[in-house]
């Protein structure tokens, strides 16, 4: 019996779809568990909730990116595949929408789909060389200043090598799956999730010379902030977050456990940025 994961936005109309979905598994003799994604907060909790089981075939999310996002961080570092259906604003990480889910479950079902593996980050916060937090991310980390903070100075280096103090609101580290959410908006490039890389996108830097930059994903990345910094926040997927200051050290590596992507067979990456950002595609 195979054993399906369901993860479902507080929604009137995606519960009801959920509901609608769960039936129609077990009258196939699938077993569903079903669970409601944590709600993003300001701290990281003091207990992690408890992780998908281990034996799940594979986890569906019917909501927006923050809901698969939450999803994701459920899967943790099990090579669960998951895939997302749209019931959000966005929908960048959904494989299909509320109209074709019935179709896309039975080709699960049946097997008739393709994986694609993803890349995630470890982020880790050091406290007088003592980790105090530690963190797998799909999408970005982001190191903003509070409302009442001065600008932030942030030093960043790459391989133990000082690279430079960016100067600004604050930076995005990103993945390529992540360069089409808060890096994009900040102006950072779009990135094809099968390229290898890691995104650096300074937010509103009070250098113009400090621009996105891509680093090849076997760097490592670590961040301290300048003296007497205060009012810092570092974010993980937008999801949870912790106070920092300038005794912490923030090193950011390639997870070696990315997300297996459900994908079905013919569907192009292209395709979801073209319907996403409105691109005509027929002329420059």
């Amino acid at each position: 019996m195979k054993k399906f994961g369901l993860v479902v936005k507080p929604d009137k109309k995606a519960n009801q779809k959920a509901a609608e979905l769960e039936a129609w598994l077990k009258d196939r003799q699938v077993e569903v568990v079903r669970k409601e994604p944590d709600l993003p907060g300001d701290r990281l909790p003091a207990v992690r909730s408890a992780v998908a089981p281990k034996d799940l075939f594979c986890v569906f999310v019917l909501g927006g990116d923050g809901t698969f996002l939450s999803a994701a961080r459920w899967i943790g570092d099990q090579d669960i595949p998951i895939l997302g259906v749209k019931f959000g604003d966005v929908g960048f990480l959904a494989e299909t929408t509320e109209g074709g889910l019935f179709k896309v479950a039975e080709a699960v079902l049946n097997d008739r789909f393709e994986i694609r593996s993803r890349t995630r980050l470890e982020v880790s916060v050091l406290r007088k060389k003592k980790e105090v937090a530690r963190e797998t991310i799909l999408n970005d980390i982001v190191i903003n200043k509070g409302t009442l903070a001065r600008l932030a100075r942030i030093d960043t280096y790459i391989n133990d090598y000082k690279l430079t103090t960016y100067k600004g609101d604050g930076l995005i580290v990103a993945t390529p799956t992540g360069s089409t959410a808060y890096s994009l908006a900040a102006g950072g490039p779009i990135i094809h999730p099968a390229v290898s890389g890691i995104i650096m996108t300074p937010i509103c830097p009070f250098t113009l010379t400090n621009r996105p930059l891509i680093l090849p994903d076997t760097a490592q990345i670590k961040i301290r902030l300048a003296k007497k910094s205060s009012d810092i926040m570092l974010t993980f997927d937008g999801q949870e977050g912790i106070e920092i200051s300038d005794q912490d050290v923030i090193v950011v590596e390639k997870s070696i456990h990315p997300i297996r992507m459900i994908i079905m067979p013919g569907r192009r990456y292209f395709d979801v940025l073209k319907a996403k950002l409105r691109w005509s595609g027929s002329r420059i």
